[in-house]
């Protein structure tokens, strides 16, 4: 049931407290609560969290039409019909109604459904097993938790310390994803997924783009033609991408943002998006109460229990093992039957796989960027494998030779890596860039995560003329090697 908030002296008792509403929450609260344990949630904004209101969904949303229309263009018959501007009106209007415009009333009947409290306001450790909760009246009441307090308070955007940079009102990911309208000129600070996904989409709605990248390229922890692939695309497409340039100053005068590089470019933008990292939600919770230190990332075991504590778990981003939303979801379904096992007093399950091992946030992360072209990749990349110490060899096979993919999209440009442990003869990681690759990773997720035989991958049969058949010429191409 959904609780008001006033001053309540005497303390509330649940099995668990789950601090944060976001998908990581949701789904501990989810395990929880299917095993009959009480289970309070506590939420200080929206329930749904970043994914749902100005991340994994809104993003999305903005780059659908952008992918569709890229898509169109490369199809006979079609692509005299799609060369007019995008409808920028539609384009929002879809994006709001995939936020519920930022109202979570949808959400709060899922958790009402699933029997879990809800507790809005701002949620504080205040001791072992405690979290003190202060509304938006300001009346506070006291959670405890018998069996675990879970942790799932995300993280935020990084901005970097530039003198003024508060004046300037800079865009985060947050701003970058719930605008109402479309900068004349944006500059984009950064070379990772927003970086990326935020550049693809806002120069596709009319901004003039401008990708400022300390590195060597974008998308550096990810295969070096990932990267190559999407400069290229978002440079016919008309953006300006700087390598190895970093900011020196920005400032905001009457409406226009000023930008001074470390090599003395000047550059004057509309807005400017910081898509530099992100640091973890831990600095107000109250950590110092039981003996940790705020503001960090959190160690955790592979049950997803903060090191040293048997009660307190940290999921989701603020762990720092992979800061992406259908992961912290997969370690919030290891954690909660972690809580469920040992609330039952049954033995936990810490083998490599098991049912209480977050064994996949080491060998088998799987993302997707919604660029054009699409990055998707699982696993290791070449290097990763290499560093960790694997005897591996990369087989690469040029996606444009695959029949389906000719069939998707003329002129269709793509490339496919995989990676093979020839000692144990598996794939360590795979990757594909090219129109429409989403769709064909998890089948890679599945076979990275159970250490498929490479020689039982040839009786994997994939269907003609689909792009999916670029796995038979990796497998060829390993086999002629």
């Amino acid at each position: 049931m959904t609780e008001t908030q006033s001053t309540r002296t005497e303390p509330i008792a649940y099995d668990v407290v789950v601090l944060g509403a976001g998908p990581v929450g949701e789904n501990v609260a989810d395990r929880t609560r299917a095993a009959g344990l009480t289970t309070a949630v506590v939420e200080s904004e929206l329930v749904g969290g970043e994914c749902s209101y100005w991340a994994c969904m809104p993003s999305k949303a903005l780059l659908r039409p952008v992918i569709a229309r890229a898509d169109a263009r490369r199809t006979p018959g079609l692509s005299r019909s799609v060369q007019g501007p995008l409808d920028v009106a539609a384009v929002l209007a879809h994006r709001d109604s995939y936020t519920s415009h930022w109202k979570d009333d949808g959400q709060v009947r899922w958790l009402e459904g699933i029997g879990a409290d809800l507790h809005r306001g701002h949620g504080r450790l205040t001791g072992p097993r405690t979290v003190t909760v202060t509304g938006p009246d300001g009346g506070r009441r006291v959670l405890t938790a018998r069996h675990a307090v879970a942790l799932c308070t995300g993280s935020r955007a990084q901005l970097p310390d530039l003198p003024g940079l508060a004046e300037v009102r800079p865009w985060t990911s947050r701003e970058a994803t719930s605008s109402r309208s479309v900068p004349g000129r944006l500059v984009v600070v950064g070379g990772g997924v927003v970086a990326a996904e935020m550049a693809t989409a806002w120069q596709a709605l009319g901004s003039r783009v401008t990708v400022l990248v300390r590195g060597s390229g974008l998308l550096s922890r990810m295969e070096p033609f990932a990267g190559e692939l999407v400069a290229e695309a978002l440079t016919e497409a008309g953006a300006d991408i700087r390598t190895g340039t970093s900011v020196k100053s920005v400032t905001r005068e009457n409406g226009t943002v000023l930008v001074v590089t470390d090599g003395g470019d000047r550059i004057e933008a509309d807005e400017i998006l910081f898509a530099t990292g992100r640091a973890p939600r831990t600095d107000d919770i109250g950590l110092e109460t039981v003996g940790l230190r705020p503001g960090v990332w959190l160690g955790v075991d592979e049950s997803l229990r903060v090191s040293g504590y048997d009660w307190l778990y940290a999921v989701g981003d603020i762990n720092y093992r992979a800061l992406l939303t259908h992961q912290g979801k997969y370690q919030a379904r290891i954690a909660g039957a972690a809580i469920v096992a040992r609330a039952a007093g049954e033995p936990v399950d810490a083998e490599d796989w098991g049912a209480h091992t977050a064994t996949a946030d080491h060998a088998a992360v799987p993302q997707v960027v919604f660029t054009d072209p699409e990055v998707a990749a699982v696993g290791l990349s070449l290097a990763e494998a290499e560093q960790e110490g694997h005897r591996v060899r990369a087989v690469d096979v040029d996606l444009s030779t695959v029949a389906g993919a000719g069939l998707y999209a003329e002129g269709y440009k793509g490339r496919a890596r995989m990676v093979v442990d020839l000692d144990d003869e598996i794939l360590r990681g795979v990757t594909f860039v090219g129109p429409g690759v989403g769709e064909l990773l998890h089948s890679a997720t599945v076979a990275v995560a159970a250490e498929v035989p490479v020689g039982r991958l040839w009786h994997a049969v994939p269907s003609y003329p689909t792009i999916s058949e670029v796995w038979l010429r990796l497998l060829e191409a390993y086999r002629d090697a």
